[in-house]
């Protein structure tokens, strides 16, 4: 995958040296490809398909972030074990291993019954063993983290690699339902689908962003009903603007993820009684479907920024797709946060 990612990669990159390779001027609209006696510029070729250079360059960005991370991590826990005259190893044994919290039985009974039929088949105490030895791991992984970021804390770090511009998309923040302060320094974009599975777990991780950074990001949800996957979605998006028009877009939208996937008519006039809407106001907003066309905008913008599936974010330009962790959403809020204040 990372393979191809890269190959991809290259070739978006190589439309960058066709000027190059045709002499043409520094800024000159280098031809492309001649029909007759018309000429197809790489500038229009790259302005065809800008959300897709623009992940690439993501991708690419993420991949070489992450690999810093790692390398900073591995300096200062070098730099560390220097200073008190002791291996790396031994720091680890005191630091990260003897400090890492043990697994409880309760937490590997809890994990086999979680996990119950997605487990290989084998003894069941070699099986407990093995789900002891992944939460420790985990366990250890998470403290090693806490470590480093405790040394990263003591201001020895000065992270200098930045995202490129060009990874940053335009998305227009005038449109959708917003939670969080207007004047935020970060602004999330999702687009989203009532029906999808992954949107609805990517609500509780929203409700964790916003909880972490209440003063500093701004969330606006977009619609982006995949038809041909959800049929009822595109319905249940206009259900949610009907209820906005009665204040309760946020109840609603919540409701609806709560609920899915049942979104038929019905169980979207049903949804409205629960929370005590007008139920004639909504029913005739509904029936006459009064946003039809707004959700259609909304859908033909998601669709003009390249997106092809569910959820997908925009942080401050910067794509994030899919139903991502909290740290993925932190790692690109703290790197906004950070490089606002070089400003």
């Amino acid at each position: 995958m990372v393979i191809g990612m890269f190959a991809a990669l290259l070739l978006a990159l190589g439309a960058g040296t066709a000027a190059a390779q045709t002499g043409a001027a520094p800024g000159a609209k280098a031809p492309a490809a001649r029909v007759g006696d018309e000429v197809i510029t790489i500038e229009e070729v790259e302005q065809a398909v800008k959300p897709q250079l623009a992940k690439l360059e993501e991708q690419r960005y993420e991949l070489l972030d992450q690999k810093l991370d790692q390398l900073i991590g591995e300096r200062l826990l070098a730099q560390e074990a220097k200073r008190k005259n002791v291996s790396i190893e031994q720091l680890l044994k005191t630091e990260v291993y003897a400090k890492a919290p043990e697994v409880q039985d309760g937490e590997v009974t809890a994990f086999l019954n979680h996990n119950k039929g997605r487990l290989p088949k084998m003894d069941e105490q070699e099986l407990k063993l093995k789900v002891w030895d992944h939460l420790r791991s985990q366990k250890v992984a998470e403290q090693r983290q806490s470590y480093v970021q405790s040394l990263r804390s003591q201001g020895k770090v000065n992270v200098l690699l930045e995202a490129p511009a060009s990874s940053r998309v335009q998305v227009s923040s005038d449109r959708g339902f917003s939670r969080g302060p207007t004047d935020a320094p970060v602004t999330i974009v999702e687009f989203s689908d009532f029906q999808c599975p992954y949107c609805k777990t990517a609500t509780a991780t929203l409700k964790q962003v916003l909880d972490k950074y209440p003063d500093k990001v701004r969330l606006i949800f977009r619609d982006f009903p995949l038809v041909s996957l959800h049929p009822q979605a595109p319905k249940a998006h206009e259900a949610a603007r009907c209820a906005a028009d009665q204040g309760k877009f946020w109840e609603y939208h919540d409701l609806l993820f709560e609920r899915s996937p049942r979104m038929s008519p019905q169980d979207l006039k049903k949804y409205a009684q629960d929370l005590k809407l007008d139920p004639a106001a909504f029913a005739s907003c509904l029936d006459d479907g009064k946003y039809t066309a707004e959700v259609d905008k909304d859908t033909q913008e998601g669709a003009g920024l390249g997106l092809t599936g569910t959820p997908s974010f925009f942080v401050n330009g910067r794509q994030l797709v899919g139903a991502q962790p909290l740290n993925a959403f932190q790692r690109i809020i703290d790197a906004e946060l950070a490089r606002l204040a070089k400003k």
